[in-house]
């Protein structure tokens, strides 16, 4: 899988640039993910950068999302691996998270998804801590969509919630700065 051909893929397939920065956002974080884990930074980061491709072609249907988005990341050379996270990290399926890709893409989607909403058009990266935000994470009111149990699966690959959030933040933050607004 070729992470140019994965990105014109998207341009062609995906006009929200939000959606964009999060797909961008939750390749940076399974980057960090699998370099913490000892796992294949490429394989884990490229799964994280197609895993919504599909995202405006089924046009949110939450039945379909997913399946085309593995059809396509399949046409693009990703592993049988790589499409079966992309599948489960979709909870509509109801396909089991097996393997250690499979349940740090739920997580980190969801942790990038809301970092990456909280983020889109401000400065704010820059003044944001790991302590800060954990805080915050804690009351209902700072990133109210957060699916909290989701993000705190990343206790099943073995790191706490403060660990995880750093390392999403930090991988984040390290992207940010090209994002622009």
């Amino acid at each position: 899988m070729d992470r140019e051909e994965v990105l014109n893929s998207i341009q062609a397939n995906v006009q929200d640039q939000n959606a964009v920065k999060h797909m961008l956002a939750t390749e940076a974080v399974m980057r960090a993910l699998a370099k913490r884990l000892g796992e294949d930074e490429e394989e884990w980061g490229l799964t994280g950068l197609v895993h919504d491709i599909d995202v405006e072609l089924v046009e949110d249907d939450p039945h379909s999302h997913s399946k085309l988005g593995a059809d396509i990341a399949r046409e693009l050379g990703a592993t049988e691996e790589m499409a079966h996270a992309i599948l489960c990290h979709n909870q509509a399926h109801g396909i089991p998270r097996e393997t250690r890709l499979d349940k740090a893409l739920f997580c980190a989607d969801a942790l990038s998804a809301d970092i990456t909403d909280a983020l889109v058009g401000t400065d704010r990266p820059k003044g944001w801590t790991t302590k800060s935000v954990t805080k915050r994470f804690r009351g209902k009111g700072f990133m109210a969509g957060v699916n909290r149990e989701q993000v705190a699966q990343c206790r099943e690959l073995g790191l706490e919630l403060e660990e995880f959030v750093s390392l999403g933040l930090e991988a984040i933050k390290g992207i940010a700065a090209n994002w622009g607004s």
